[in-house]
Order: structure tokens, then C-alpha cells, then sequence
């Protein structure tokens, strides 16, 4: 897709249109880019998070090492989010940021309403507010940007 189909694009969307798609971007991109710090630095409260995710998973594959997931989940949520952001903020893969950003923050709502509980470590359910902003805010940007999804050709 060319600079001018996506240019096109975005001045077919409209001006009001153009603004939500952009708030919804950029509010989804900033959740997700300042949740990388926690994660990449190994903050006690991920720790924690992904440390009880090890064990929910330990209990269904045996053979899954508790540190294991905690480490390479904690760092691989933290690339997933990490490219679901600059993907957002992209406008010719918005689509496919939304999509990442649906997945990663799906995720952590299931997590949350299975093993983790709506508060984690006293934080009042904030952690499960921005998932589910993330996840709303994602979902109208795939929405807005539905034409973009290559879906193979089309007549």
C-alpha cells in the first residue's frame, strides 16, 4: 500500500473520524509503552503477575518451569506490547498493532478474571482498568481501520 492509498484513506475517514482513530492510538500506545519499564526492569509487582502465571500454567503442563514462564513471559509480553505500540502509531499497520494490542491485553483480562483476581498486590483493579482501556481503545482503531487488513485480493 502506497503513502498516497493510506493518505487517501485517511482523508476519506473524516476529521472526526481521523481524531478518535488517533486518541484511540495514541492512548492505547502510551498504556502499553509505560508497562515496559515494570517489565523489562523486573519490577516486584510483574514479577509477581508472571510468577502466578508460571504456576496456573505449571498446574496444566507439568513440565513448564514456574521461572521459566515467569521470565520469558514477563520479556515476551513486554516485546509483543513493545511492537503492538510502534504498530498503532504506524498508520500504514494500525490494524495489525490493534490486533497485537487485542491479543496481549486479552490475555492479561483472562488472566486477571481466572488466577490473578481484580486487584493484584493492593492496586485497586487498576492493572484490569488499563487492559480493558487498551483492549477498547483497540478495538475501535482495528474498527476504524477495518479497510486496511489485507485480506488477500479483492474485487
Amino acid at each position: 500500500m502506497s503513502t498516497q492509498v493510506i493518505s487517501s484513506m485517511s482523508r476519506a475517514m473524516g476529521t472526526r473520524t481521523l481524531i478518535i482513530s488517533w486518541a484511540c492510538r495514541v492512548v492505547a500506545a502510551i498504556i502499553l509503552l509505560q508497562t515496559l519499564f515494570f517489565k523489562f526492569t523486573a519490577a516486584p509487582e510483574s514479577v509477581y503477575i508472571f510468577t502466578k502465571l508460571g504456576t496456573f500454567i505449571h498446574g496444566y503442563v507439568p513440565f513448564a518451569a514456574v521461572g521459566t514462564v515467569e521470565v520469558w513471559g514477563r520479556i515476551g509480553s513486554g516485546i509483543m506490547e513493545l511492537i503492538a505500540a510502534v504498530l498503532l502509531l504506524t498508520p500504514r499497520f494500525v490494524w495489525a498493532g490493534a490486533v497485537l494490542a487485542m491479543a496481549a491485553t486479552g490475555g492479561a483480562i483472562f488472566s486477571h478474571l481466572t488466577f490473578l483476581g481484580i486487584e493484584v498486590q493492593e492496586d485497586k483493579g487498576l492493572l484490569l482498568l488499563l487492559a480493558i482501556v487498551v483492549f477498547v481503545a483497540s478495538t475501535v482503531a482495528l474498527y476504524l481501520h477495518r479497510k486496511q487488513i489485507p485480506l488477500g485480493k479483492r474485487s
